[in-house]
């Protein structure tokens, strides 16, 4: 009797063919494992945080954040940057990847922006929809939808936009809330189309957080740890990794 009521009042499993119910619960185990509302982790100005995403595409964030530290201590301010010697730009973002790219091409986007808006300044997003300012970021040269999202979602405009990192993706990907054959670029759209039209700018931030913080300390992409995985029951990989695994523990 005991088991059949337990078994009544437990909720309904997800629709595995239904992404937007799958995702819910996903996000509401993760946000218990992990802690939500996930804090933000930078508060730069919008122009700030588009230098800083341009530098971390393919870094570590340990190295990245060093680059940019290093960037704003040799320049006073970022018209300083635009109008540098690249050479000198690119000595101090040495610690990303590829400095010798990074470093004209945010020389670039500085001027660029420049150019459009008489002005260095990017405050004007503020006021745009987020499509419209992704839309409009995403004519710079080398910003593409990951770039676009991180500075309307972690700058101080703190917007409703999903970036989806390598990490995010893998958890995506093995979840199976995205097909393999999905990159990561075209998956911002499909994932963000997932959410709830109704979830603030912090939700939506949380999303991004928790599976990327599950991919960095749970679903590593070398031998991922599926045995302790909070959302293994919703995780086709993992399920196939745990019976696989038994299958040869057997033999």
């Amino acid at each position: 009797m005991q088991l059949d009521m337990l078994a009544d009042n437990s909720p309904p499993s997800p629709d595995p063919n239904d992404p937007k119910q799958k995702v819910l619960v996903i996000q509401e185990r993760l946000c218990q494992e992990y802690g939500c509302p996930i804090g933000y982790f930078h508060n730069l100005d919008p122009l700030s945080e588009l230098v800083s995403a341009s530098l971390s595409h393919r870094t570590k964030n340990k190295d990245s954040g060093r680059a940019f530290k290093q960037l704003r201590a040799k320049f006073p301010n970022w018209e300083a940057v635009r109008d540098a010697d690249t050479a000198d730009v690119q000595t101090a973002v040495e610690p990303c990847t590829w400095p010798e790219q990074k470093a004209p091409r945010i020389q670039q986007i500085l001027k660029q922006i420049t150019k459009q808006q008489g002005k260095l300044s990017v405050d004007f997003l503020e006021n745009m929809p987020v499509k419209e300012a992704r839309k409009w970021l995403e004519t710079l040269p080398g910003v593409g939808p990951k770039t676009s999202a991180a500075v309307l979602s972690f700058s101080t405009l703190r917007k409703r936009a999903l970036p989806v990192d390598s990490h995010h993706h893998r958890v995506a990907m093995r979840t199976g809330l995205i097909s393999e054959k999905v990159s990561v670029g075209p998956s911002h759209k499909i994932l963000e189309a997932q959410l709830p039209e109704d979830w603030s700018a912090q939700q939506v931030y949380d999303n991004h957080e928790v599976l990327m913080l599950h991919g960095q300390r749970c679903c590593y992409y070398r031998n991922p740890e599926c045995d302790r995985c909070v959302i293994l029951d919703l995780c086709p990989f993992g399920e196939h990794v745990l019976a696989a695994a038994k299958h040869l523990s057997k033999r």
